[in-house]
């Protein structure tokens, strides 16, 4: 009796767990199914959900207002939080308005209604980085007379020459005009292929961006794929959508808009500085070979530059890139439902969240894991306020001894140290992870520019002693 007892329930316990494995097969066959159809002229998300609601949900989690130490998505305004920066962008619109970079559901939002743009003429270039333009780009494009028709796949040539027609067009207008010809912040159309789901990069600045860099001699161990375009034939220009391994796709995507860039000529067309290599100096060195610079400064007379957020620049020279991370593995890590497992669209710091963001590699105690991080930006937040008051400093020296009268040619070494020292100041600042992404980068970088900085003032020094 016992033994058929034992029978029954080892029976019963192998059915259920049969059963069970077929719920979890039928689960992970559904999160397949199209619901409902998209093409490459879906924009809204909202149509996207109807076939991939997890992802969906998660995207729309994007309005949480949430902070970590030195970053979040709260509205603060940093020329309050940091008033130096008010002397450091003097005669530039971030003098007037310099906000919290917030979630990206807020990304079109926020650039329409900041003062930057309300009080001051900007181009059309800032819609590359702040909606959901592909279809907006391509519909230019069409209109300027490129080939084809809008669903054509951007894989195609017909689909690239819109693409590139359509940016150009837009780029060059007013921001007022150009910000009205979309109405998505960016969407899942901008990342994923509709017709296979597979992730891409859809930002011509971006694909000529990498397309430069791939040329350069400069090494990038972190993206063996345009290694391997350097040996081969060079047939056709690095293409990131044929080239490039999922896993750097996984970061590619994120580096369309999280980097460094500038608006080139009369046309504004948007451009990545990459054909010297991703590192600080090599950015400023395309610069100063273009004769660029991205305003005068109003208390110096220096001709200065303002960086962007260069994650993805600085992403390239940590040891989590060398490591083969992705932007995704940590800002959007994986998530399990049953047998379903997906990538957590809800896009944050990994510093909210380590047990799935960190943990998964680092197999230390979660407290543990954010006292690193917290040592690693309090140190460079220190060496960053070292830099920003040394650069004050600077200024404060050069706008005296404008005044009093010492000629531009003598003053013209100094407003050179300005340039590098604050270019290499704010490059950090404005980068979104307080050092961590690359610590040592960014120390090297702050010391730099405390160098530098200091070094301006010496200059003066003996400039007014002659």
């Amino acid at each position: 009796m016992a033994v058929a007892i034992v029978s029954a329930l080892c029976t019963v316990g192998v059915m259920a767990l049969f059963q069970n494995v077929s719920d979890r097969k039928a689960e992970a066959r559904h999160d397949v199914l199209r619901l409902a159809p998209i093409d490459e002229t879906t924009v809204d998300p909202k149509e996207w959900g109807k076939s991939f609601p997890r992802q969906y949900d998660a995207y729309l989690r994007t309005v949480d207002v949430e902070r970590t130490r030195y970053g979040g998505s709260e509205n603060i305004q940093k020329l309050d939080d940091d008033p130096l920066l008010r002397t450091i962008f003097a005669g530039y619109a971030f003098s007037i308005d310099y906000r919290e970079e917030r979630g990206h559901a807020y990304m079109l939002s926020d650039q329409r209604e900041t003062e930057r743009v309300t009080k001051k003429t900007q181009p059309g270039a800032c819609l590359q980085c702040h909606a959901s333009n592909l279809v907006a780009y391509r519909k230019a494009g069409l209109e300027g007379g490129a080939p084809g028709k809008l669903t054509d796949t951007l894989t195609s040539p017909e689909g690239l020459a819109q693409l590139q027609q359509g940016f150009e067009k837009l780029c060059a207008i007013p921001y007022d005009d150009a910000t009205k010809t979309v109405d998505h912040p960016i969407a899942c159309l901008d990342c994923h292929d509709p017709a296979t789901l597979a992730v891409r990069v859809t930002r011509p600045g971006f694909l000529a961006g990498i397309r430069a860099l791939a040329k350069s001699s400069e090494p990038v161990p972190h993206l063996p794929s345009i290694e391997s375009w350097r040996k081969g034939s060079r047939a056709r220009d690095y293409d990131p959508n044929q080239d490039a391994s999922r896993q750097e796709l996984r970061s590619m995507v994120c580096g369309q808009c999280h980097v460094e860039y500038y608006f080139k000529g009369e046309k504004k067309l948007l451009t990545y500085p990459w054909d010297n290599g991703l590192k600080v100096e090599q950015i400023e060195k395309h610069y100063d070979d273009e004769g660029f610079s991205d305003w005068t400064h109003a208390d110096s007379g220096a001709k200065v530059l303002k960086a962007q957020h260069p994650e993805f620049e600085m992403w390239s020279q940590g040891i989590h890139a060398r490591s083969g991370v992705a932007c995704a593995d940590c800002h959007m890590p994986y998530k399990r439902e049953g047998a379903l497992k997906f990538s957590d669209h809800h896009v944050r710091s990994p510093l909210l969240e380590p047990a799935r963001s960190c943990q998964i590699c680092h197999p230390y105690p979660e407290q543990e894991i954010l006292a690193r991080a917290a040592a690693i930006q309090d140190r460079t937040k220190k060496l960053l306020d070292a830099a920003e008051h040394a650069t004050v400093d600077l200024i404060g020296a050069l706008k005296r001894a404008k005044d009093s009268g010492v000629s531009d040619t003598d003053l013209e070494p100094a407003r050179k140290l300005q340039r590098q020292a604050q270019f290499r100041a704010d490059f950090i600042a404005a980068e979104n992870s307080m050092g961590f992404h690359a610590p040592q980068e960014s120390a090297r970088i702050l010391a730099e520019a405390i160098d530098f900085a200091r070094q301006g003032q010496i200059a003066l020094l003996q400039t007014t002693k002659k």
